[in-house]
């Protein structure tokens, strides 16, 4: 009878691990299935939202020019959670809607801008984080991009596109990509090696231009 239990509890051992195993191997290959939903939904919503602020003819007020006016006034009425902009990386297949900020919270809807790095417009570090394996794991092949790549942040006030330059490896808690230059650029940030949070894989883009709201990129 104990040999039988023994085998038994021997079998769901093995069981248990196969399921782990399955379920490494599912979230490697096609991301968090439980949470990728959680986040779906939300960019459903999101993307209602910033329709919502595309629309709004305060912000869209670049038309006339006046980008950095814009960008404030977006910034004085957004908190965090809030949609902000559009993400859209062809190398990537991505178009997501950001957010603002980079709390656990927002971070699960969507990738978020660093509350302590400009807006588009604004002249100087634009800084966006997301997650590389759970939440719909929005940044799960940014080492995917290279040299060239066009990445594309629509505002309600304009689209800017930005080209990668380059990319790092960088300690968890090192701050100085965050790190103010004067001059308007992106960088995008996500945990490396995936299922880790050790490191930060960190990639910069230098500013091409901005199209108006209701132009092409």
């Amino acid at each position: 009878m104990r040999g039988k239990k023994a085998k038994l509890a021997g079998l769901a051992l093995i069981g248990g691990g196969l399921v782990v195993l399955a379920w490494t191997a599912l979230v490697w290959a096609w991301r968090d299935p439980v949470t990728s939903v959680y986040t779906m939904l939300e960019q459903r919503r999101l993307a209602d939202r910033f329709e919502a602020l595309a629309a709004d003819p305060r912000l869209s007020a670049a038309r006339s020019g006046h980008v950095g006016a814009a960008a404030r006034r977006l910034r004085a009425r957004v908190a965090p959670g809030d949609p902000i902009g559009r993400l859209r990386i062809d190398r990537l297949d991505l178009d997501v809607v950001v957010v603002e900020g980079t709390d656990d919270a927002s971070l699960k809807k969507g990738p978020g801008r660093d509350r302590r790095s400009s807006f588009p417009g604004e002249g100087d570090l634009v800084y966006v984080a997301g997650h590389r394996t759970t939440y719909l794991a929005p940044f799960a092949r940014i080492d995917d991009l290279r040299h060239g790549d066009r990445v594309e942040l629509e505002m309600p006030y304009g689209t800017f596109v930005y080209e990668v330059a380059g990319a790092r490896v960088v300690g968890g808690h090192d701050l100085s990509v965050l790190r103010r230059n004067g001059r308007e650029m992106l960088r995008l940030q996500a945990c490396h090696p995936r299922f880790f949070a050790t490191r930060r894989y960190v990639v910069s883009a230098r500013f091409l231009h901005r199209t108006r709201p209701g132009h092409s990129a």
